[in-house]
């Protein structure tokens, strides 16, 4: 089922590009991995249960890693009403409602589809936002539900966590085996470096997709409340405050940048904002001002009429 959430064609290339890209990486992978380790069933087994455990269960992992939880209505029935109101507006079906119990603000969307969909929100999000800055932030987060790009990312980022486990396993395999000639060592050596070079790829072009997906968010989400300064003061405010969080307490948060509303990145600015899973705060706001302006400009000849 369409949603009402405004279409983005150049997210649907860049989500198709990416995953054929990756299918290509994928199978090339498993080709090399075959022939080094001469165990196809194995390989193709460990490969395809991986997938479909990370595809299948991503929300469940996800909620797990940051302590969210399913929440009720009567118990957040405020949180409740906002995603009912935006599910009706946008002509979607209404996700799962989580919250984590977590200082940090911040706010994702996991799931396979929109059917299978969970929006979860940290308790310090709640507390920090007004109730249009949280509209705002819930129909950013809405609208990757709504694009599909959740189910992309989650199994794009699988190549990813399949090539460092591959890595681990032919590692302790030759390790508890006792004995390591020089072929052994060979075939090691090389599993690590083709390892290597599979995630140094996908990370590339999982970064890219992911900073464009956030500016097509932040694009749907202000269409379809109509409200972008809302949305650009839920992101200062977040990003602020983020920001202020030392980032020893951020690092458990990190591995799951990819699906935030905003990165859990401290104050340093370093080389890591070059391979960021969002675009800059400063290109988030530009863009909202934009929109914001031509939504303005739209509604004057209504008013004057």
């Amino acid at each position: 089922m369409q949603s009402r959430f405004q279409s983005d064609r150049r997210l649907t290339v860049r989500m198709v590009v990416t995953l054929f890209l990756l299918g290509l990486l994928y199978v090339a992978f498993v080709a090399v991995l075959i022939a080094l380790l001469k165990s196809w069933v194995l390989v193709v087994v460990l490969a395809a249960a991986l997938l479909v455990a990370q595809y299948w269960f991503s929300d469940r992992v996800a909620l797990y890693a940051m302590h969210g939880r399913i929440v009720e209505r009567e118990e957040y029935p405020d949180l409740h009403g906002v995603i009912d109101r935006l599910c009706a507006q946008a002509d979607m079906p209404k996700p799962v409602v989580a919250v984590s119990d977590i200082d940090m603000p911040n706010a994702f969307a996991t799931g396979r589809n929109p059917d299978h969909a969970v929006i979860c929100v940290t308790t310090g999000l709640l507390r920090r936002l007004e109730p249009a800055e949280l509209e705002g932030v819930l129909a950013h987060e809405l609208s990757h539900v709504a694009h599909k790009d959740v189910a992309v990312i989650t199994v794009a980022s699988f190549l990813g966590v399949l090539a460092g486990l591959m890595v681990r396993f032919a590692f302790y395999s030759q390790l508890f085996r006792g004995r390591r000639d020089q072929n052994t060592l060979v075939v090691l050596a090389t599993i690590m470096g083709v390892s290597a070079a599979v995630y140094a790829i996908s990370f590339l072009l999982i970064r890219a997709l992911s900073r464009y997906r956030e500016l097509a968010a932040d694009r749907a989400a202000a269409h379809l409340t109509g409200r972008p300064s809302a949305l650009a003061s839920a992101l200062t405010k977040v990003s602020g405050d983020i920001a202020r969080i030392p980032t020893k307490d951020l690092r458990t948060a990190q591995a799951f940048n990819a699906f935030y509303f905003t990165p859990a990145l401290g104050a340093e600015p370093g080389l890591s904002r070059l391979f960021s899973t969002h675009p800059s705060l400063e290109q988030r706001l530009e863009q909202l001002g934009r929109i914001s302006a031509e939504l303005g400009e739209a509604a004057m000849p209504g008013k004057a009429g």
